[in-house]
C-alpha cells in the first residue's frame, strides 16, 4: 500500500477533480451520493487518511466519539461490551471518527460526575453503551452535547436510543420451547435490573399468556442484586422443564450450578440463553440462544450519533434491531 495518499490520487484514479474528492469525503453538497460513496470507498481501499488535526482546526470538530461503558459491565461480561466497543470503534473508523472509551465508575455515576473528556472538550459527542442510573441520563442529557444510548432505554422519549429486539426475541424463544412440548418454563433474570431484561420477561410472559399457562411466581428467578452483580441462583423445589435465561451468561451460571446439584441439561431440563456471546460456546451443551446483532447496532448508533453532530434537525427516537434465533444442543423435545 502506498504511503502518503493524497485526494489529488485519489481523483486520478476516478476521472474526477481534486475538489469533488474533497467534497465527498467531507460529506459536502454538489457531489452524488452514489459518486460520494464509490469515492469514499476508494479512499479506505488505498489507506487515504484525513489530516483530523487540519479539519479540527478549520471546523472546530474533534472528530472523537467518547464511548462509555459503566465499570459492572466491562468487569461482568467483557466479552460482550468490550466486544460491542470493538465493532463501534471499527465503524467509527469507516466514518473518519476515532472512539476514545470511558469507563466509568460505580462512584462517580452515583456522584453524577461526568467523563473528563466532556469537560476537556475532546469529544463531539457520546454513546453511552449499557444501561445507567435516570440520574446520570438525566445530568448528561442536560449538558446538550450529541447522546446516543446504546442496548437500552429509558422513559424520556426525546432522547435517542439504538436496542436489539429484546421483546420479540424472546417471545420467539419461549414459542420454540412451548413447540417442543414444555409448559412449565421459568424465567431467570432481575426484572428490576435492566430495559432490554424487562423486554426479554415480558416477551417471554406474552409467549405464555397466548398459550394459556399461567405465570408462576416461583418460576421467576433472580440472577442479581440492586447494583447488578451477580448472586447464587436458587433452584426451585419443583423443577421445570425448562429454563429462559435474560443472557447467555446467566445461562451458563444456571447449567453449571444445575449440574452440582446433579441435574443434566438437556436430559433432565432444557436451558437457554440471550446474545450468542462467547458464554453461549462454552456452555455444555452449547446453548440455544438469541444472537445479538451488535455489528449491525453498532452501525447504526454511529449514524444517528454523527447525523446528531452534522445536523441539529435530526429526529429522535428508538431504532430497534432484529436479532435471530442460533439452535444448539441445550433444548430437549418433550411432546
Amino acid at each position: 500500500m502506498q504511503n502518503n495518499i493524497t485526494m489529488r490520487d485519489i481523483a486520478s484514479k476516478l476521472g474526477v477533480s481534486s475538489v469533488t474528492v474533497s467534497k465527498a469525503l467531507g460529506d459536502k453538497e454538489g457531489v452524488s451520493e452514489e459518486l460520494k460513496q464509490k469515492i469514499k470507498e476508494l479512499a479506505q481501499e488505498m489507506g487515504y487518511r484525513y489530516n483530523t488535526a487540519a479539519r479540527t482546526m478549520k471546523e472546530g470538530f474533534s472528530y472523537n466519539i467518547g464511548v462509555v461503558i459503566a465499570d459492572r459491565y466491562a468487569s461482568r461480561t467483557q466479552s460482550f461490551y468490550l466486544q460491542f466497543y470493538q465493532f463501534l470503534a471499527t465503524t467509527l473508523e469507516e466514518e473518519q471518527y476515532s472512539g476514545i472509551l470511558h469507563m466509568l465508575s460505580e462512584e462517580d455515576e452515583e456522584q453524577l460526575v461526568l467523563p473528563r473528556i466532556y469537560h476537556d472538550r475532546k469529544v463531539d459527542g457520546f454513546i453511552i453503551l449499557g444501561q445507567l442510573s435516570n440520574a446520570y441520563i438525566e445530568a448528561f442529557a442536560n449538558t446538550e452535547i450529541p447522546l446516543v444510548f446504546l442496548d437500552f432505554y429509558t422513559d424520556q422519549t426525546e432522547l435517542d436510543y439504538v436496542i436489539t429486539d429484546n421483546f420479540y426475541g424472546m417471545y420467539e424463544m419461549t414459542n420454540y420451547l412451548i413447540s417442543c412440548g414444555h409448559r412449565d418454563i421459568a424465567f431467570v433474570g432481575n426484572v428490576h435490573s435492566t430495559s432490554s431484561i424487562q423486554d426479554r420477561f415480558l416477551g417471554y410472559y406474552k409467549s405464555l399468556l397466548e398459550h394459556r399457562i399461567p405465570l408462576r411466581e416461583e418460576y421467576i428467578m433472580n440472577d442479581r442484586d440492586k447494583k447488578g452483580k451477580f448472586i447464587d441462583i436458587a433452584i426451585p423445589d419443583k423443577l421445570p422443564t425448562a429454563f429462559v435465561c435474560n443472557c447467555d451468561q446467566v445461562a451458563y451460571m444456571l447449567i453449571n450450578t444445575l449440574r452440582k446439584q446433579g441435574i443434566q441439561v438437556p436430559e433432565d431440563c432444557s436451558v437457554v440463553g440471550f446474545d450468542n456471546d462467547i458464554y453461549a460456546t462454552l456452555a455444555e451443551p452449547g446453548l440455544t440462544t438469541v444472537e445479538v446483532d451488535r455489528k449491525e447496532m453498532a452501525k447504526a448508533a454511529v449514524n444517528k450519533i454523527v447525523n446528531k453532530i452534522r445536523s441539529t434537525a435530526t429526529s429522535s427516537g428508538r431504532v430497534l434491531v432484529r436479532g435471530k434465533m442460533i439452535y444448539r444442543q441445550s433444548v430437549k423435545s418433550i411432546l
